[in-house]
């Protein structure tokens, strides 16, 4: 993102990466401030900036995790500020693609990615969800911080030892999903 933000702005290194943190602190993503302040093309700043030629080999997942996502209860829909073709391409490599029931990518949600309110919005909307029956499985905290203000119930994928109090659950594996979220599974089915 730096590369393409230098290229297209004619900036510098330093410049480049000051404004790609600021748009992503301020919109929740790099993608939102380029096209709000500099009219960039979304189609074509995504296009760009997911390249990944070795991207089999840079990604990191835990063994174990299809068989979890499988016996998981409910329905599993992927929300991703990544375009559909780059997330669709991790599910894939990852071996999990099947256990998904839908996608929404940052493109299926008119480029109002997480923690724009109108993104979730527009995915629950889609799906006819009601937040309250939904548990959004992240690891950023503002998108949790979203999930909840919409009543969804929230797990926290994280290492660390706070809990903020938009977090349900926090956990540092996904794998242990199953038995530490029951409680939020009965909740969100009523």
């Amino acid at each position: 993102m730096v590369a393409y933000i230098r290229q297209h702005l004619g900036v510098g290194e330093d410049d480049a990466t000051r404004i790609r943190q600021d748009y992503w602190q301020r919109y929740g993503a790099t993608l939102l401030g380029l096209m709000r302040h500099h009219g960039t093309d979304p189609d074509h700043f995504l296009w760009h900036t997911h390249q990944f030629p070795d991207l089999k080999r840079m990604l990191v997942f835990e063994r174990g995790l299809k068989a979890m996502l499988c016996r998981l209860p409910g329905r599993k829909i992927v929300f991703s500020n990544a375009p559909l073709r780059y997330s669709e391409a991790v599910l894939q490599l990852i071996g999990i693609d099947d256990c998904f029931d839908a996608v929404y990518s940052v493109e299926r949600i008119r480029f109002q990615p997480k923690p724009a309110v109108a993104g979730f919005r527009h995915l629950l909307r889609s799906e006819q969800l009601p937040a309250h029956r939904c548990i959004m499985v992240e690891d950023v905290l503002s998108n949790l911080r979203t999930a909840k203000k919409l009543g969804m119930k929230t797990v926290w994928l994280s290492a660390g030892t706070r809990l903020p109090a938009w977090v349900d659950v926090r956990l540092v594996s996904l794998l242990d999903l199953p038995q530490r979220a029951r409680s939020l599974w009965r909740a969100s089915s009523r």
